[in-house]
């Protein structure tokens, strides 16, 4: 039997304005840039996709599940620019057969710098997927699946309103490295069984990379020795860890479908064509689970020991996307560094209505200088990964991401300034 999880990335950051030192004003984020990014993906890939899975679930009566991660910015952006984007999300909720997860709501690498804010996401994100699509997600996955023994055993620490553990898992890439000879087909627990929801240890999905960077990257490359890949073809590979595990996790970015394989590549109706295959290959045996129904059904064997942060991001697959060069890490720690000053004015309540509702604001918008995005596009690698770096890179070098990102962070630091000086000023 091979228990196929689909797991989808969907995320979109706000994109900052060009922003110089000589601008003196709260309003950083780009709302046409963002309005004609989030409407251009929706044509190519949500709209589409979404109604394929919808298609998908009815045509199998129910026997085809997947999962997402949506993050708070992008459904925020859903909200204000593609409603009805939200709507089918919400309809693929409606079905009982689409798992939505838990992430930092702000697609922050919060957990890094600040256990507190991290902590306050992943609530601030929960109460979104219970408001959007009814559910408390079980399962949780990181940023980008930045993951460590740390990160494990902190998610295992999370509770619900009951005090109990509120995570049955967390979803993370399978490396070799760490794997040795083992196979990402099994569940596996952090060093030391932390429990998890359920009284069981917390369980960890491991991504099968070599088959979901089969369609998210290799899918359209007609150097590819096996393009082109027909839906048969990757069932019978499906198929083939019959023997050897119980669980294929496909995680990949949502925008894989329609944005970075392009519908005349074919993408859809291989994804149409996937369910029937992959049941076909091995008639009663094979099907599609989602992570929670995975984590049920399959018991821990044995521990996956990840002493060092380990992502899904490039070749390497560790912070360096992010964290690679000074200018990132200047950045991060700059951002982090007022954290406790935002916090500060937030809690205020002395403030006046006006002045809380500003507040609020400053935080929001520092929240929103969080997301990992924008320090990914100050990478400075070259080759390969460079190429991927700039493809989603709004502008023209790392150097630009940079400058930008700075010069708002200081109208954040002066706007933290004023509400000193107005303090001061109070109690004199």
């Amino acid at each position: 039997m091979a228990s196929v999880v689909f797991y989808f990335q969907v995320h979109q950051p706000f994109r900052l304005k060009p922003y110089s030192v000589f601008d003196d004003h709260p309003f950083y984020f780009d709302t046409d840039k963002n309005n004609a990014i989030c409407q251009k993906v929706a044509d190519k890939c949500y709209r589409p996709m979404n109604r394929v899975l919808l298609d998908l679930i009815k045509e199998n009566d129910g026997n085809f599940r997947c999962s997402f991660s949506i993050s708070g910015v992008a459904i925020e952006q859903f909200e204000t620019y593609a409603p009805d984007v939200l709507d089918q999300f919400k309809q693929l909720a409606e079905t009982g057969c689409v798992e939505f997860l838990a992430e930092t709501s702000h697609h922050s690498l919060s957990f890094l710098y600040s256990r507190k804010e991290f902590e306050r996401q992943v609530a601030a994100h929960t109460a979104k997927m219970e408001e959007h699509f009814g559910q408390t997600p079980t399962v949780f996955r990181n940023t980008e699946l930045v993951y460590s023994n740390e990160v494990g055993h902190a998610v295992s620490q999370i509770l619900d309103k009951d005090g109990k553990p509120r995570f049955k898992g967390v979803c993370c890439e399978g490396w070799d490295h760490y794997l040795g000879f083992r196979k990402p087909s099994y569940v596996y627990t952090p060093p030391g069984a932390p429990i998890g929801a359920g009284n069981k240890p917390l369980g960890l999905l491991l991504k099968n990379y070599r088959l979901s960077d089969d369609v998210a990257f290799r899918f359209s490359n007609r150097g590819w020795t096996e393009w082109p890949l027909s839906a048969e073809k990757f069932a019978d590979w499906v198929n083939n860890v019959n023997g050897d595990g119980f669980l294929v996790n496909l995680f990949m970015d949502y925008e894989t479908f329609g944005e970075h394989q392009w519908a005349d590549t074919g993408i859809f109706d291989f994804m149409r064509a996937l369910p029937k295959a992959v049941f076909d290959s091995n008639p009663g045996q094979n099907h599609f689970i989602t992570p929670s129904m995975a984590l049920d059904e399959f018991t821990p064997v044995g521990e996956y020991d990840v002493p060092n942060y380990l992502s899904w991001a490039d070749t390497e697959r560790d912070l360096s996307a992010w964290l690679g060069n000074a200018m990132q890490a200047n950045a991060l720690h700059e951002t982090y560094r007022i954290e406790s000053d935002v916090r500060k004015i937030y809690e205020d309540k002395t403030l006046s209505a006006e002045q809380q509702k500003n507040a609020a604001h400053l935080l929001e918008d520092w929240r929103k200088l969080t997301t990992s995005d924008h320090f990914y596009y100050m990478c400075t690698k070259y080759w390969a990964d460079g190429d991927v770096h700039k493809y989603f890179s709004p502008y023209d070098s790392p150097y630009d991401a940079y400058i930008n990102f700075m010069n708002v962070l200081d109208n954040v630091q002066a706007r933290l300034a004023e509400y000193e000086k107005q303090t001061v000023t109070a109690l004199k």
